[in-house]
């Protein structure tokens, strides 16, 4: 372990933690020199057991003895930036979870075709931009059985920091890549696309016409406006999720987590 006591915004170092934006940490212009930020301990030790790559770590100094211990130890050859909590807190501009982040590696991100070779059920992420919203629909994907999500590029992105630590370390479980936001590519490969949408023709979920279907993609729209009508025209099937009460629809990651759970591939 390589320890290094901070003082200030200017030590050299610790740009990733406190001075990059997400933008910045992306670096979509040398993606393989991009990084992002795991958030406490729980996160930062599934994303090592995913074989995400670490390049330091920030802590309070008690934690190098407590809740960094383990991280510290699996990982000798790492940098570890310390300081008091007032310093770390004022360095990242958040307090931090359990005194602990990590700038790991980005990967480089598989195909679509790789990401979806063996897989039955997939979902789409269409310009979905709320961080909570992301990290909410990957926990969901990770409990309920999808196996591969993908992500169009006017989404937010799953490496975000927070969008991470609401999926309590979920997007390193479930496979996932970008899309273009055109749809016939999955159907190429096999599958049935499912847009979740309020139309006229939608059918519920619960249909025994879409709970057979062998191979399926559910695409999910942003919050706002749902899915494009270009989008929807394009998939196979519309579904929706029956309403009680004049409610006529779900948070889109409320509707995931319904969705995913009806629809899960029956063995």
């Amino acid at each position: 372990m390589k320890l290094i006591h901070i003082s200030s915004l200017n030590d050299s170092g610790i740009e990733p933690f406190c001075k990059l934006t997400e933008a910045q940490l992306r670096n979509r212009s040398h993606a393989e020199e991009g990084l992002f930020i795991a958030e406490s301990p729980k996160v930062i030790n599934v994303a090592l057991n995913a074989g995400y790559q670490p390049v330091s770590l920030l802590c309070e100094q008690r934690h190098i003895e407590g809740d960094a211990k383990d991280i510290i130890a699996r990982v000798p050859d790492i940098t570890v930036y310390t300081g008091s909590r007032e310093l770390l807190q004022q360095l990242t501009g958040y307090k931090l979870t359990r005194g602990v982040l990590c700038a790991m590696r980005r990967p480089k991100l598989p195909s679509v075709e790789q990401i979806c070779k063996s897989a039955s059920r997939v979902c789409v992420i269409h310009g979905v931009v709320d961080t909570t919203n992301i990290g909410a629909i990957f926990r969901s994907a990770a409990a309920l059985g999808i196996d591969a999500i993908l992500v169009t590029s006017d989404s937010c992105d799953p490496l975000n920091r927070r969008a991470v630590r609401v999926s309590m370390g979920s997007v390193f479980l479930v496979p996932w890549t970008y899309i273009e936001s055109d749809m016939h590519s999955l159907s190429a490969l096999g599958f049935k696309t499912v847009a979740m949408a309020l139309t006229d023709q939608s059918l519920p979920i619960d249909s025994e016409q879409l709970c057979q279907l062998p191979k399926m993609a559910l695409v999910m729209g942003t919050e706002g406006d749902g899915l494009p009508r270009q989008v929807i025209a394009s998939c196979d099937y519309v579904a929706r999720i029956p309403m009680s009460h004049q409610v006529d629809s779900l948070n889109v990651a409320a509707a995931s987590a319904v969705a995913f759970w009806q629809l899960r591939k029956r063995v």
